[in-house]
């Protein structure tokens, strides 16, 4: 029997997953309690407001690049997004400017996805075709087996096709929700309050339905591959071995 060395065993290792909690925290949680309670002339002040609450998800972003030791696409745009929305607040531009940076961001992603469909890097191979979540060697050894290599390219554009209709669904929701919150100028109380309110329902209002048009896409993906492959689901999900197994 072989014995797998310490370099094997350290390349299975799977990659630490993201906690949900800090995410949470840093994300909506804190600038959102900071917007709407600690932006008064007796706390941090309106402009101190938007700084300290942006400084949560901006650090959030640069702690990934950090620890990934790469830029990644969505925290690269994720801190932009909040650049901007911090460069519209302190200047206190037109509250309209806020409406159209939160339609823009998704919107990149959306147009990203189709427009990488032309490259040898498709998007939806990061988003949901990876060796994190499938066995990709075993896919593409099946493929070839059953000579169905183009049939699944067709798949896979048009999985890309629902999962930018995600990022466009969450663009559209992003403008309409803004639109209505945000109706006072940057650098009033009021407008910190409404910046609070809509991070608060970003979440459940956008992030929500975006996310279910994207398990529909992952579900059309993987029944994809079962029918191509032959294979069962079962055989080309990871499983990650237990330490000590």
């Amino acid at each position: 029997m072989t014995q797998s060395s310490p370099t094997d065993i350290s390349r299975k290792e799977p990659p630490k997953s993201e906690n949900l909690l800090l995410n949470l925290l840093f994300n909506i949680i804190l600038p959102t309690v900071i917007l709407t309670k600690l932006s008064g002339d007796e706390y941090l002040g309106t402009q101190w407001g938007v700084v300290v609450a942006l400084a949560f998800p901006l650090t959030y972003g640069l702690k990934d690049f950090v620890q990934s030791h790469k830029i990644n696409f969505f925290s690269a745009l994720g801190t932009i997004s909040v650049l901007l929305t911090g460069g519209i607040s302190l200047l206190e531009l037109d509250p309209a400017y806020i409406a159209i940076k939160e339609a823009m961001v998704p919107a990149i992603f959306g147009v990203a996805t189709l427009v990488s469909l032309k490259t040898p890097y498709p998007l939806v191979k990061t988003f949901l075709y990876n060796d994190k979540i499938l066995q990709t060697d075993k896919i593409a050894l099946a493929l070839q087996e059953n000579g169905n290599g183009r049939n699944f390219e067709k798949l896979l554009a048009n999985a890309s096709c629902l999962v930018a209709g995600s990022f466009f669904l969450s663009s559209l929701l992003n403008y309409l929700l803004a639109t209505l919150l945000i109706t006072s100028r940057p650098g009033t109380v009021e407008f910190n309050e409404q910046l609070g309110k809509m991070t608060a329902l970003s979440f459940p209002v956008i992030a929500l339905p975006a996310m279910i048009v994207l398990m529909g896409a992952l579900f059309y993906l993987f029944r994809g591959i079962t029918r191509l492959t032959g294979l069962t689901l079962e055989d080309v999900i990871h499983h990650h071995e237990k330490k000590g197994k």
